[in-house]
């Protein structure tokens, strides 16, 4: 742990087995569990609490006071849990007094520019491509994939198992299972080949389709679409899931895809 040419508060706590590159600057108020590598020129500010296993590359800046104009100094924290990977030059910003805390799940990935603003709460295995930005209050699930480039919208959520495409602006909530694209951006499909590569059976992938079906493609409203599924499908897990998530929706969630022509009319 003893770098020479990096700076380490002394009331920082760092596990004996940390791994710190040159460079680095880490603030009080840190602690870093045992076997995380911290690359060259990290800088890791006050309130980090970074797990076990953890590799946090070159140029990244974690828990830097949140960019918000309502935040007044008061204490918060980032939490990075186990086995996370932090690529070079990626930004995650502490909370504010609204949730107190930013949160990245274990495993997940974020690569490169990517910018995670304050009180966002990231899931298990999450990977979050090069430079997209989260706006603050961004809840993301379990296994969730966002493309690289995109942009969220303050308050949006992201259900579990959602893949986002690249370059994409979004405004609305993505339920769990789905694939999102387009401009707006729209439903297009299950995820199929996320949840084949997590063990998903071809039936219950078929399942997780039909929900889907009944809310962005039978031209149901949202309360019909809801009702429809409590009263004619069977009670699953994900059925629950996606119903209970569009439920708590604040800000609504993202439409079926609906064909334009050439001028912009549907």
């Amino acid at each position: 742990m003893n770098q020479p040419l990096s700076f380490v508060h002394p009331q920082a706590k760092i596990a004996d087995n940390v791994v710190i590159e040159p460079f680095v600057t880490i603030h009080k108020n840190v602690e870093i569990e045992a076997g995380t590598w911290i690359g060259s020129n990290v800088t890791i500010m006050e309130g980090a609490r970074i797990g076990k296993n953890c590799k946090i590359f070159p140029g990244a800046v974690i828990s830097a006071i949140p960019i918000d104009r309502k935040f007044e100094g008061e204490e918060s924290i980032v939490e990075i849990h186990d086995n996370v990977v932090i690529r070079q030059q990626a930004i995650v910003n502490r909370g504010t007094k609204a949730f107190g805390k930013t949160i990245v799940g274990a495993g997940s990935l974020i690569m490169p520019y990517v910018h995670v603003a304050h009180d966002c709460v990231l899931g298990e295995n999450v990977i979050i491509s090069n430079a997209v930005n989260l706006a603050g209050h961004v809840t993301i699930g379990d296994n969730a994939v966002l493309g690289g480039m995109s942009a969220v919208h303050q308050f949006v959520a992201i259900g579990a198992h959602a893949m986002i495409s690249g370059g994409s602006m979004v405004l609305k909530d993505v339920p769990p299972y789905c694939k999102a694209s387009r401009y707006p951006l729209s439903y297009s499909g299950v995820n199929s080949v996320g949840l084949k590569r997590r063990g998903f059976t071809v039936e219950k992938m078929r399942e997780i389709q039909e929900i889907l079906r009944v809310i962005f493609l039978k031209h149901y409203n949202v309360t019909q679409a809801l009702s429809y599924l409590e009263a004619e499908f069977p009670v699953t897990d994900e059925r629950d899931e996606i119903i209970d998530f569009i439920r708590d929706s604040k800000r609504g969630i993202m439409k079926g895809y609906q064909f334009m022509n050439g001028n912009g009319s549907k």
